[in-house]
């Protein structure tokens, strides 16, 4: 696999300096998100912006949200007006606010004033939460329906919404005042006997959700537990705010498994890779470690000395 993509990098960098974009741009349409955005890690800076505008606008902003931030910095930066609000319309909420949130202060600003008035508002409801808590990785586009609503009725309105939403397989039923009744899911609606029954008849009662500040630890430990595919979020007095699907949780499990990995390394966390951070930044993590383990071998080795007659 690794072999294969080395073989894709080099086609696309001759590619790219042969001018061959259309070549280019059909290949690109083919790969996976994820793959496509790897391959900005091997180019120039002045080859992002040009590689990055070959691609459709949808395969664009899914390959945005997997970019490293120095690269979607520097994309943002070189966004004309337009092509940022373009990005930005097809992003969902908890990818813009991961977005935000890694971005210097003048490019937030610039983010936030492109952005439309809902994702701006919703942008803002997340970071207000506590980091590393269930609101600060939730998001807020999920499908709402009414206990009173029929089989049919709920799937037009699936219809009609879920282009927008992040997932629609999991639908939540809500009162009037957003207080959470139950779940009901799209496999439950298809296979309804009569498209007359009422959401009430169907949906599940007996609910597990967590609320904004529950630790992001907890939430995904959760997924692993029960095997959710997104996990409801509510407030203090039981009213859906938000879900955290299976991917956010995915990225907190590697996060956390980083940080034990690089602490077992007598290594202080770092947000950077280990190939991208410098000398120093590596000594700064890596310093107070060896301090205390020095620290520790000299009592230990004191210690020993002291019973040296009796060995």
């Amino acid at each position: 696999m690794a072999e294969r993509f080395e073989i894709v990098e080099k086609a696309v960098l001759t590619m790219l300096e042969e001018k061959k974009y259309a070549t280019l741009r059909d290949i690109l349409i083919t790969m996976n998100p994820s793959d496509v955005a790897g391959l900005f890690d091997c180019l120039e800076e002045k080859q992002i912006p040009l590689m990055f505008r070959l691609l459709p606008k949808e395969l664009a902003a899914e390959t945005f949200v997997e970019m490293e931030p120095e690269a979607q910095e520097l994309l943002i930066r070189s966004f004309s007006d337009n092509e940022l609000k373009e990005v930005l319309d097809e992003l969902y909420v908890d990818d813009a606010a991961d977005i935000v949130e890694e971005m210097p202060a003048n490019v937030v600003r610039r983010i936030l004033q492109h952005a439309d008035p809902e994702m701006r508002h919703s942008i803002n409801q997340i970071l207000r939460y506590p980091e590393n808590s269930a609101g600060s990785i939730m998001t807020t586009e999920y499908v709402s329906l009414r206990p009173n609503m029929t089989v049919g009725e709920a799937i037009l309105r699936i219809r009609r919404q879920g282009v927008d939403k992040e997932t629609i397989y999991t639908c939540y039923v809500t009162a009037n005042d957003k207080t959470l009744l139950g779940i009901v899911t799209v496999k439950d609606l298809l296979l309804a006997e009569d498209d007359d029954d009422k959401i009430e008849e169907l949906m599940i009662t007996n609910l597990i959700c967590v609320t904004t500040q529950t630790d992001q630890e907890e939430v995904a430990r959760m997924f692993s537990k029960y095997n959710f595919l997104a996990l409801p979020v509510v407030d203090g007095e039981h009213r859906m705010v938000g879900i955290v699907t299976f991917d956010d949780a995915m990225d907190v499990m590697e996060e956390e498994a980083t940080e034990d990995m690089e602490i077992m390394a007598a290594m202080t966390p770092s947000e950077k890779t280990y190939l991208k951070s410098s000398p120093f930044e590596l000594y700064k993590h890596r310093i107070p470690w060896l301090m205390l383990l020095m620290v520790s071998a000299t009592f230990t080795g004191m210690i020993i000395s002291s019973f040296e007659s009796a060995l």
